[in-house]
């Protein structure tokens, strides 16, 4: 984020009339702010869902007793940190460890993923947007 912020400002108050820096040095701010806690909030609800559906999954094949499967599954909203029965043997909380820690890595997977394709549409975007404008202006102020 560090490395794109910068350069991403730069563009935008170069890309305004002087007597407006204000209002779009505001308006970047903004849309930066309001990004980062629409980007924070649905990598927390696909992390969410994703663990919760890998979790179900793991559990209903380890052929655990209905009531451990319950107790663990009524903690899903802790995600890695859901304690293990103390009913649980010994083998069964092996198998519930690892399958909370495999739901977790299935989720954060999924969440990097996403993360990594919009990294990837905002460079392609800036790539194809910025370039032109760039070589437009610059083609407009040789004209002039």
């Amino acid at each position: 984020m560090t490395l794109t912020v910068a350069p991403l400002t730069t563009t935008v108050m170069q890309s305004v009339a002087s007597n407006a820096v204000g209002v779009a040095s505001g308006v970047n701010n903004a849309v930066s702010s309001v990004a980062g806690l629409l980007a924070i909030a649905s990598f927390g609800m696909v992390m969410s869902l994703t663990f919760d559906v890998d979790l179900r999954g793991r559990l209903a094949a380890t052929g655990l007793p209905p009531e451990i499967v319950t107790a663990v599954e009524s903690q899903r909203s802790k995600l890695a940190a859901i304690e293990v029965p103390s009913s649980a043997s010994p083998e069964a909380r092996t198998s519930i460890e690892g399958a909370v820690a495999g739901a977790f890595v299935a989720g954060f997977r999924r969440v990097m993923l996403i993360a990594a394709l919009l990294a990837l549409a905002s460079a392609a975007s800036a790539w194809l947007m910025i370039g032109r404008r760039s070589s437009t202006r610059a083609s407009l102020r040789h004209h002039a």
